[in-house]
């Protein structure tokens, strides 16, 4: 198209104000025609802060006037199912990219998969660490070959929020679905199963803390797979420390990897070699520069130029958290 793919956003949350917005004003043959928001003047404010034409605070009215070629859906989890269809639908439809998580149950993932495959659009979930450098390059390794096969997953997420926070939406479980596991775990869990070739989880033990009146803080999990290998997750929502943490390794038959920082290991003669490739990382931020490749995959999934992903992996990782979040609560590990 002559006058660029034409993007609209729905929400004006945290989230579309970091990462993206700046991710879509760097990109070229882009126009963000219309933002939407029931808190209009937040919309107001963010569409006066990045030069967006159009201020809405009704989906199907963005979808009618703005005529965008993409939608970004950016609201609390428990509208994503029914805006990601509104937005498949309505105004002759978009391809759609969808905050994590994409729905809160495994049917609703199902039922949204179908919905795509109706409208013969496209509908990506926003799993933006998968487009991080270091990320890339481990999965480059693991794909080789090199490191040997796959023997477990390691990983971890802790973050601070102070406890006299005020109680938002991401603090009731009937609008967030979860708490700590799900806004953090989910992406960790969806890294190692991508990373490792998308094994079959089998057998999930799960420790969940609720300290918040309905979601946890805090909580990990060891998932079994049927390929034989581990993946093991554990997340904080309370963590207090100088920093944020968050890191994943990788074990394998005949080396390691591991992000944040990069470092790959490769047993050569007997003994442990760094084979760490130099320069996977440029100047941008990995949190930002994971958003723009992330809008790149997504647009050139749009145009055609990239098969369209087939998300049976999003329904097993659904199915997953499931088992979680059972297996917590009964107090027992749970069969998927």
């Amino acid at each position: 198209m002559s006058e660029g793919q034409r993007v609209a956003i729905v929400g004006a949350g945290a989230i579309v104000q970091v990462a993206h917005l700046p991710a879509l004003a760097r990109m070229r043959d882009v126009r963000v025609v219309g933002i939407c928001d029931s808190d209009v003047s937040k919309a107001h404010a963010v569409a006066s802060r990045f030069g967006i034409p159009a201020v809405y605070d009704d989906i199907e009215q963005l979808l009618v006037e703005a005529r965008p070629d993409a939608v970004a859906i950016c609201t609390p989890n428990h509208l994503h199912e029914v805006h990601v269809l509104a937005a498949l639908s309505g105004g002759g439809g978009a391809h759609v990219l969808c905050e994590r998580p994409r729905a809160l149950s495994a049917a609703g993932v199902e039922r949204l998969r179908a919905a795509a495959q109706r409208a013969d659009r496209t509908l990506m979930v926003g799993m933006n660490h998968r487009f991080r450098s270091d990320v890339q390059a481990v999965r480059q390794f693991l794909k080789s070959g090199d490191l040997g096969g796959v023997l477990g997953v390691r990983a971890g997420w802790y973050i601070f929020r102070t406890t006299g926070q005020t109680v938002g939406w991401r603090q009731r479980e009937a609008q967030a679905g979860g708490g700590a596991m799900l806004d953090l775990g989910l992406s960790l869990i969806d890294l190692s199963l991508w990373l490792t070739g998308c094994p079959t989880p089998t057998v999930v033990s799960a420790v969940l803390r609720q300290r918040l009146p309905d979601v946890e803080e805090a909580g990990c999990v060891l998932i079994a797979c049927k390929e034989g290998l581990s993946i093991f997750v554990d997340v904080a929502r309370r963590y207090v420390g100088d920093h944020e943490r968050f890191w994943l390794d990788v074990t394998c038959a005949h080396g390691s990897a591991g992000i944040h920082p990069l470092r790959v290991f490769r047993e050569l003669h007997g003994a442990p070699v760094n084979v760490t490739p130099t320069g996977a990382a440029g100047r941008e931020d990995p949190f930002s520069a994971s958003y723009r490749s992330e809008w790149a995959h997504f647009l050139a999934i749009a145009r055609g130029a990239v098969p369209r992903p087939d998300l049976a992996d999003q329904v097993m990782l659904h199915r997953t958290i499931e088992a979680i979040y059972a297996s917590a609560g009964r107090g027992r590990d749970v069969t998927l």
